[in-house]
Parts: structure tokens; sequence; C-alpha cells
């Protein structure tokens, strides 16, 4: 078996066997101390903090974050998470009646939520690219292409998607999307340290996400990146000040970084988890998670009755993956609000977090692992598996 010597850095509960780090990813014992360390000096002298020295820490924290995602900190805004930047593109995006905005049906059900909206209030409407199955990246682009019409004006899509655990090849899509004169929004809180992500390479407009997944940032941190011709018509839903308290010169993060009196330590925790994953290396950590998400994905396709997803090989996954399970008597796909038996059974029976859900009327397992995570938590994941009746 394999043990993970990093497991000691996170202080995790003990009767847990946390195999969801892709929902929400727990920040190892140094980034938490250092989000506690930042509200500590906000709470010693809150005036000093927000009115001298809050923009310029957002501005060095937005720097540290721009060297990893490969861009210019003047691209960034800071916010909670990526549906609040989500929220800021949709609003920032003039849309008409009768425009169309494509997503695809891998989509995330609150990114679905946020445009359902902005099209409500536009006049505008929804159209879904339906993706091959199984995935491959041609047939996925070719069936965004055949979606199109003259009225497309917005394609929002998942860099990596949530239901499926896919690498969804974003670069090719905003290639083809400016040859159209399209908009493009990338929704990316699974990229982050998984893919080497390189912002000002990928020909986006906007790009969402959210640092507490594979970077193990704290929990309300995100960032929206924004490409300069986009900066002054930014619309941020929430209104506030939107000027700067220290006198710095006006920029469009301004109207985001005043969003009423809130603790910003999440979001300057971000240089902290960034310092502590590169010392371990991304390297190192692509290759642990893989090489346990790769084992677990053999084993889980051995057990009978289970299948692959929409990924076809181990080439297409990194730190997640997500299998198609066998319906049960006891399973209602589409039933929100309650669990899924089986999650419910490793949770309560077996202290396992693993996430099994539906998408498309398709029952399945997606895992996500990260550095703390070792071959034990799979072998105790297959024998409770292997025992259960909410599988058959």
């Amino acid at each position: 078996m394999m043990t993970s010597p990093y497991a000691v850095l996170w202080d995790l509960d003990p009767r847990t066997i946390y195999l969801n780090h892709g929902s929400f990813g727990p920040s190892p014992i140094e980034v938490r101390a250092d989000r506690e360390q930042w509200s500590a000096k906000l709470e010693r002298q809150p005036m000093k903090f927000f009115c001298q020295q809050m923009e310029e820490l957002l501005h060095r924290t937005a720097e540290d974050l721009a060297k990893f995602v490969h861009t210019k900190a003047a691209r960034l805004a800071l916010v909670d998470n990526a549906t609040i930047a989500m929220n800021i593109a949709a609003e920032s995006i003039a849309l008409q009646p009768d425009d169309e905005v494509l997503l695809t049906d891998h989509e995330y059900g609150a990114v679905r939520n946020v445009w359902n909206r902005r099209c409500q209030q536009t006049g505008a409407k929804i159209v879904t690219a339906q993706l091959p199955f199984p995935l491959n990246d041609q047939g996925v682009v070719d069936e965004i292409a055949a979606a199109l019409t003259d009225r497309t004006r917005v394609i929002v899509v998942s860099h990596v998607t949530s239901p499926t655990a896919s690498i969804l090849p974003v670069e090719r899509i905003c290639q083809l999307a400016k040859q159209r004169g399209i908009l493009t929004v990338i929704d990316g809180p699974h990229a982050v340290a998984m893919l080497d992500l390189r912002l000002d390479d990928l020909g986006c407009d906007f790009y969402c996400a959210s640092c507490h997944k594979w970077l193990c940032a704290s929990f309300g941190s995100g960032f929206l990146w924004a490409h300069p011709r986009h900066h002054h018509k930014l619309q941020c839903p929430i209104v506030s000040w939107g000027g700067s308290m220290s006198g710095r010169s006006a920029c469009w993060q301004d109207r985001i970084n005043w969003l009423g009196t809130r603790d910003p330590a999440a979001l300057l925790s971000i240089s902290s988890a960034i310092r502590f994953l590169e010392g371990i290396t991304l390297s190192r950590f692509r290759e642990y998670a893989h090489e346990l998400i790769c084992y677990a994905r053999r084993e889980l396709l051995a057990i009978d009755g289970v299948g692959p997803l929409c990924t076809a090989s181990e080439d297409d996954v990194v730190s997640m993956c997500a299998v198609e399970l066998p319906q049960s008597a006891d399973w209602q796909p589409g039933y929100h609000g309650c669990p899924d038996p089986l999650q419910l059974e490793l949770r309560d029976d077996h202290g396992i977090e693993a996430m099994v859900a539906a998408w498309k009327g398709r029952r399945f397992l997606r895992l996500s692992t990260h550095l703390y995570n070792s071959t034990d938590d799979i072998e105790k994941l297959l024998s409770a598996l292997q025992g259960s009746q909410h599988l058959k």
C-alpha cells in the first residue's frame, strides 16, 4: 500500500476518509494559520487595516497569483469564489432579446442558474450543446460549432467539468469563438493547480475560478480574470463604494475589492497556498494524485456493473475521476435535495466522504484526491462498495 508522507500537513478529522477534495478542499495547517493571522491583524486595528493596508495587500496577493497562473495582476480581481466571478462576468456582458448564450450539457448547476437569470433579465435565451459520449476533443469542438448561430453572443464552458470530471479543450473553443466574434466565459474552479494554467494564452474573455480546490487556499478565495478590453464596462452585482479608501489610483478592481465590510483573510491566504504547493512542487502533487486516482479508477472499473463515465483513459484525468454506477431499486435520478443512498451509507457507516450523484440520468461516483490521501483510503472505499446493497 502507498501511504502519504504529506497527511501530517493537514489537520483532518481522523474518523473520516476524505475523498471529495474536488467539492470542498481542506487547507493544510500552514495555510489555515496564515488566514488566522490575517484575521487577527484586522481585528487589532480595523481602521488601519481597511483604510490603509488592505488594497495594497490584495494587490500583492494578486501579483503572486498572477505569476502562478501566467498573467498580470492588472487582469485579476480577487473574489470569494467562482460563483461570484461568474455573476460579475454575466452582469458585464450586454445581451439583447433573442440573443443566445451557449452552454454545454456538462455545466455546473450554479453556473446554469446564473445565466438563466441573466437571460430572464435581458430576454436572451440559453442554448445547450450536447457533447459526445464519451468525450473527445474534436467531437466537443464540432458539437459546440454545430450549436452556434448568428444569434450566439456568449459561450460558457467548463475548463474541467464538475459532474463528469473531464478536461475540455477550452483553448480550441476560444479560438472557434474568436473566429465567429463570440465572447467566451470559462468556468475554471477545477483547473487551478490541477492543470498548468496559462490564462493569457487561452484566448478567453473571462475566466472564473475558486482557489479552495486543488490549490488548497482557504474557503472564500477565488478570482475573476478579465481581458483588458472589458475592464471599462465591468459591472459588479453588489454595489458599494467602488473606489480606493487608501488613495491608490483608480482601477476596475475597486468595484470588487469593496463589497461592504468583510474579512479578506481568505483571499490573502492565496499566497500562502501557492508557497505551500510550490514548496512540495506542482509536479509531485500532480504525479501523486494522478497515480492514486488511476489506481482507484482501475479497481472501480473491475467491479461488476461499474463502467467509465465520460473519460476513456487514464490520460484524460489528473486528480479527479468519475465512473458510472449501476442503477439500483432505491436510486431516484434527478431527485434534488436528497443524497444518493450509497453516499449516505459511505458517510454514515464507513466514514467515507465521496460524491455519488446523477448526470443526465446516469448514476456516478466521483473521487477526487490530494496529497493527504493514500491507497489505504482507496482500499477502504473498495471494501465498502463491495459489501454495499446500494451498488446492486
